[in-house]
């Protein structure tokens, strides 16, 4: 299928007309609605023009009655030609047809300002409209001559209105055109990462002034939108061909487009049963990546990642966006979450788009909303680009105002400073962003779960799941191929993970139980982190301030820089602590500053309310209950489908266990011999009727059939993929043996030549 935009002329109404000899009492069709030309027919008629306007001469030459082109066309882009110099833009207004043929024999070209704006009915929108009709009677008509020629039967040269300077003319919309060469030039720098914004600063540069561009930034941005829908292109039907066959494949694949596949009205999403189920363990935290906005990629590709228990990306569905309004963002994040099982997220990241930020209000109003840092830095080099070319030190500065305040008072008191040192007070764009602060500033969110690992951490980009698999070069045909292989390289990296985790016991760095508990609790990235805050409390004294009854306040900072103190109110007999850095609120990992609270007040062990589960080894353990957690609610289908990923997932970890040595090998094969009897003997019971069974119950029966088919599938599929996991299992346990006999066998190496060279 075609993805190319739509492009929908105005329909207007047709009449026979005479025979073209005919000069008076002749109706008229109207097209007063369209006014300029678009790129293409421009680019096409550019040279008609020239070789009109040669042959009539001057190019500077004045309309007058009479005067002859060789086409329509070529008539219209002189009389636009003149209109560009003069200082207005022009509209084709009426016409009228051959009754011969059919064909278009005269034809009113007008000032864009002619008439006046007809009254919206009761239906149509109440939003205040520019007023651009004034009842100006400029106009130029042309008929077409026997000779075939086309001559000017009516010139009014007149206007009613001011005419626009010629600093001013090229933002009149019949004089804003992209040319080819500024085409190929944006295609260029929007396929090296630039944004609009870097664009239009490059064409200005080029062509000497935003006078000789020929059209605004509204209009570079839309042929940049442009250009990605229409790298789309017969890819189309590509996307639809991989859906179908997905659904086929995959019962818990969960996809859906707007409009339907015959007509597409804006966007595509989709979310495979992985996805799905991995959010029911991380769906606290999304990130919405609209990444290809700054041309990282042309394929309009925008997916939804998280964090999961490693501190790695996850995935939780991918969308194609054909379409960027307001009601089309509405609809993806609805069906994202009605994919998702209407499970709303605590927080979400998206750039700071007007029209994003609005539909994210209107789907999610209890979710808390943050602007990606790193899209606002982006655009702050765009928008500040004079600054940092006249004080090369500003954008540190700016940064570090940013991601170093801890305190609001010092962030507020630190971006006033920066303001009056570089004289931006009166900067509208600094002043949108400072208005916006609590979604994008690190101190005003530190009371909400974004899974970062600290406050000032943020990524180099709003997500990182897809880096190295798509590009700007990335075309629609082989994006589904990169998908699959990122989505691919995720899950082993989560399987590597996993492994390390379980069978890689890591260094201990002090004697404390507390850490010991940390090591078996979380994963190994997490402990880490944890170990980080943990030894920290070495150099962070706690000292009590007030110890007024169960509820005491602590002041701990580090050697040398007291004035760095973070205060923790303690509550004894609950054993919570609240820090003033919110590190734990912020990221789900207790900060060395209660740390150093607990060392004082002999917690030896971490209370359970400071464990978040979605850290810990066992983060994706636990049943999930019910059809609606993985899809559309009562879906059979569904239930089936979590039935078997929650039976695949316990058996993988029987697996994992069985494995462990010779002996625990030949245990867990007797288990599973006796469960396999077990769900045997129960299927067989559970066929059973008695002859006093109700009407429900004869019901049941007539399926049991079925279901005993069901079961029977179900166990084999379990036993296949205890199979299928445990030569996986031993598969990865010979890779990884292997691996580190080799660096055993380097290290070996190294030393001997160390022991060499010294010898």
């Amino acid at each position: 299928m075609d993805f190319e935009p739509l492009n929908i002329e105005n329909e207007v109404m047709e009449f026979a007309m005479g025979s073209g000899e005919e000069d008076n009492g002749l109706d008229l069709e109207h097209n007063d609605e369209y006014e300029g030309y678009n790129g293409e027919m421009m680019e096409n008629s550019s040279a008609a023009g020239r070789d009109s306007l040669a042959l009539n001469g001057d190019p500077n030459l004045e309309p007058s009655e009479g005067m002859e082109f060789d086409s329509e066309q070529a008539a219209r882009i002189f009389y636009n030609s003149y209109a560009r110099r003069i200082g207005f833009s022009t509209r084709v207004s009426v016409y009228q047809r051959s009754r011969r043929d059919g064909s278009i024999i005269c034809r009113q070209i007008v000032c864009s300002r002619e008439g006046f704006r007809r009254e919206g009915g009761e239906n149509r929108s109440k939003r205040q409209r520019t007023v651009t009709r004034v009842g100006c009677k400029a106009q130029m008509t042309v008929k077409k001559q026997n000779s075939g020629k086309w001559a000017v039967t009516k010139l009014v040269k007149e206007h009613n209105h001011d005419l626009v300077p010629p600093d001013k003319v090229h933002c009149l919309r019949s004089h804003r055109h992209v040319s080819g060469p500024a085409r190929s030039l944006i295609d260029t720098l929007q396929a090296a990462g630039m944004g609009p914004s870097g664009v239009m600063s490059v064409l200005i540069k080029e062509s000497g002034g935003i006078n000789n561009v020929g059209f605004t930034k509204v209009d570079c941005q839309n042929y940049m939108s442009s250009s990605r829908q229409r790298t789309l292109g017969s890819g189309g039907q590509h996307i639809f061909d991989y859906l179908k066959r997905m659904q086929g494949e995959d019962p818990g694949f969960f996809c859906a487009v707007q409009g339907d596949s015959e007509n597409p009205t804006g966007n595509i999403f989709w979310a495979d049963a992985n996805s799905r189920v991995n959010y029911q363990y991380f769906g606290d935290t999304v990130t919405f990546d609209t990444a290809y906005r700054t041309n990282r990629y042309r394929v309009p590709f925008a997916p939804f990642t998280g964090w999961n228990h490693h501190g790695q990306p996850v995935l939780f569905g991918c969308a194609l966006l054909l379409n960027e309004s307001e009601s089309s963002f509405v609809w993806l994040f609805q069906t994202w979450l009605a994919a998702m099982s209407d499970h709303h997220p605590l927080s979400i990241t998206t750039d700071q788009d007007r029209i994003i930020r609005a539909a994210v209000a209107q789907v999610f109003p209890g979710t808390r909303h943050r602007f990606c840092k790193w899209n606002v830095f982006r655009e702050a080099q765009e928008k500040l680009f004079h600054v940092n070319q006249s004080h090369l030190t500003f954008e540190a500065e700016f940064q570090r105002c940013i991601n170093l305040t801890e305190t609001i008072d010092e962030f507020e008191s630190s971006w006033e400073s920066l303001l009056e040192k570089y004289n931006l007070l009166d900067n509208e764009w600094l002043q949108s962003m400072y208005n916006a602060r609590q979604q994008w500033v690190p101190v005003y969110l530190r009371d909400t779960f974004f899974g970062e690992m600290s406050i000032t951490q943020g990524t180099d980009s709003i997500n990182s799941f897809f880096d190295g698999y798509i590009n700007a070069s990335t075309s629609i045909q082989v994006l589904l191929k990169q998908y699959e292989k990122a989505t691919a390289s995720r899950y082993e990296k989560e399987v590597k993970a996993d492994y390390d985790t379980i069978n890689t016991a890591p260094v201990l760095k002090t004697p404390s139980p507390m850490e010991k508990q940390a090591a078996n609790l979380y994963t190994r990235k997490i402990f880490t982190q944890f170990q980080e805050e943990l030894v920290e409390t070495l150099a962070n004294p706690a000292t009590v301030i007030d110890d007024g009854g169960s509820e005491a306040l602590y002041r701990v900072a580090k050697f040398g820089e007291d004035h760095k103190a973070h205060f923790i109110k303690f509550n004894v007999f609950e054993r919570k602590a609240s820090c003033s850095c919110q590190m734990f609120e912020f990221s789900g990992i207790i900060c060395r500053h209660i740390l150093a609270v607990f060392r004082v007040t002999n917690v030896l062990t971490l209370p359970s309310h400071y464990i978040l589960k979605r850290w810990t080894r066992n983060a994706k353990s636990g049943v999930i209950l019910d059809e609606h957690t993985l899809g559309l609610p009562g879906s059979s289908q569904e239930s089936l489908t979590a039935r078997y990923e929650n039976l695949r997932r316990e058996a993988i970890k029987y697996v994992e266990e069985g494995a462990a040595s010779t002996h625990i090998y030949n245990v867990a094969m007797d288990a599973l011999h006796e469960a396999a009897k077990k769900v045997y003997a129960a299927k067989k019971q559970g066929a059973g009727v008695t002859p006093s069974t109700s009407v429900k119950e004869c019901q049941l029966q007539s399926s049991s059939v079925e279901q005993d088919k069901r079961i029977e599938e179900l166990t084999a599929e379990l036993e296949n993929a205890s199979q299928r996991c445990e030569a996986y299992r031993a598969s990865l346990l010979a890779v990884l043996k292997d691996m580190e006999e080799e660096k055993l066998k380097i290290a070996v190496k190294v030393q001997n030549t160390r022991l060499n060279l010294k010898g």
